[in-house]
């Protein structure tokens, strides 16, 4: 077992390690420059677009397919990982998550774009489509040659990912966050769960995306508006705090004279963690979308990085920031009792506004923990449907439904390690699709823009 260990943390280093992190920044800035900028020029239009009615093929709305994928992103990412990247990296890591979501509209856009391109229709008469399939039929009908394999190297790691950090992870997180804040015993959580999500799941992705379309923008608003009654009480320290950011993106100074490169790096991973542009997650919601232009669907697909990472996580980023758990004396940062994490951000939280500080947080964990486990369970099926075909996938909804109770009473070291690698692993089949189909999203984009005008 120790030798596996060591095996899964070599895998993982690679996974979330300094190449992958430069890959996936890198493919963000070639799309962005590709696009010129789609992620931003668009913005306005793509908020109107979500509202607007789409015709097309396909299972759910534009607007649902954003907040599916959403809800698969907004949770431990921008709750705990924001803490974090400020922990090991400093201030200044809140910079690189910025840049990272930046560039990473546009990679959303890209993948949006090939999701519903290069969909197909399965057996059941849905539409199934992502990396999986723009990696193989895509890849084929560009270059020639049978690139199944690299779809089918997608949905294995992505299969993987979603059992543990789709899933397991997601209900032990939920079980122990209402341990602490209600004294309620985790098998009991477990259970709880295990009938929630399968009374959704069952449903399909129809079922999935309306419990979406409610759960993501109720939570982030109320998430959103705690935080902005805290930045608001504390409106003078404000400035400080945009300050630090500015201040230590360049130097590593905050992390008590560390490195240059540690404020990047874990700025950029929790970035990509946050928002999983470049992973290839939230095509796969996006292609269920009723729409017959990829663009259109591309456009709105770029909101996620903008509304998962520029929004929320510097809501996070801030009310840390503006806390007197973390202060900066003579320019070195200080976090009161070591404090990492999800528990970082409830005591930010809870310092600023007693009683229903750490609710908030507690909370928004537990209810967006639990619609990522649903949108998560549609990309495992997904990916299993590529592999195996409709019919083994199906029996998938009931294995699922088991590991949310076992999630919830289990230690999951190794399962979070193992899942956590895959997650990242994911990426690197992706991005080979992304760069090398990027001609067909450039002109596809021209060609949707010469119609506008």
């Amino acid at each position: 077992m120790e030798t596996i260990n060591t095996i899964v943390g070599v895998v993982g280093g690679f996974a979330w390690g300094p190449i992958m992190i430069a890959l996936l920044f890198t493919t963000g800035l070639v799309l962005s420059i590709g696009t010129k900028m789609v992620q931003y020029r668009k913005i306005g239009f793509a908020f109107k677009l979500l509202f607007t009615k789409s015709e097309g093929e396909g299972e759910i709305s534009p607007f649902a397919a954003l907040m599916t994928s959403l809800s698969a992103t907004i949770g431990t990412g921008n709750i705990a990982g924001v803490a974090t990247a400020i922990a090991l990296g400093g201030p200044g890591a809140v910079f690189w998550m910025w840049i990272t979501a930046i560039l990473g509209g546009a990679t959303k856009f890209s993948e949006a774009v090939l999701a519903v391109k290069y969909r197909q229709t399965d057996e059941a008469g849905e539409k199934s489509g992502g990396p999986m399939y723009y990696a193989s039929v895509g890849m084929e009908e560009k270059y020639g040659g049978n690139w199944k394999w690299l779809g089918w190297l997608f949905a294995l790691f992505a299969f993987i990912a979603s059992v543990g950090i789709g899933n397991m992870v997601q209900s032990n997180s939920v079980a122990a966050a209402l341990n602490q804040s209600l004294g309620l015993p985790m098998w009991i959580t477990g259970v709880i769960l295990a009938i929630a999500v399968g009374a959704v799941i069952i449903g399909g992705i129809k079922s999935i995306a309306r419990v979406s379309e409610m759960i993501v923008p109720i939570m982030a608003i109320i998430y959103v508006a705690g935080s902005l009654v805290i930045l608001f009480v504390n409106f003078s320290a404000i400035p400080e705090a945009f300050g630090w950011i500015f201040g230590n993106a360049f130097t590593g100074k905050a992390v008590g004279g560390g490195l240059l490169g540690s404020v990047i790096r874990f700025g950029v991973a929790r970035g990509i963690f946050s928002n999983e542009a470049g992973l290839g997650s939230a095509p796969i919601a996006h292609a269920a979308s009723k729409t017959n232009d990829p663009v259109r669907q591309g456009i709105i697909a770029s909101l996620g990085s903008f509304i998962d990472t520029i929004v929320i996580c510097t809501m996070t980023a801030l009310v840390i920031l503006t806390s007197a758990v973390l202060t900066m004396p003579e320019g070195i940062m200080a976090i009161e009792g070591g404090l990492n994490g999800a528990q970082l951000t409830t005591a930010a939280y809870s310092a600023q506004l007693p009683g229903f500080g750490g609710f908030i947080v507690a909370f928004g964990l537990v209810f967006f923990a639990f619609s990522t486990m649903l949108t998560w369970y549609f990309y495992g099926f997904k990916s299993l449907e590529f592999i195996t075909g409709r019919k083994i996938a199906e029996y998938f909804k009931w294995v699922w439904v088991i590991l949310s109770f076992v999630g919830a009473i289990s230690s999951l070291s190794f399962v979070w390690n193992l899942s956590d690698a895959f997650n990242g692993l994911m990426a690197i089949p992706n991005l080979i699709a992304l760069i090398a189909l990027s001609p067909v999203v450039f002109l596809a984009l021209k060609d949707y823009e010469k119609k506008l005008k």
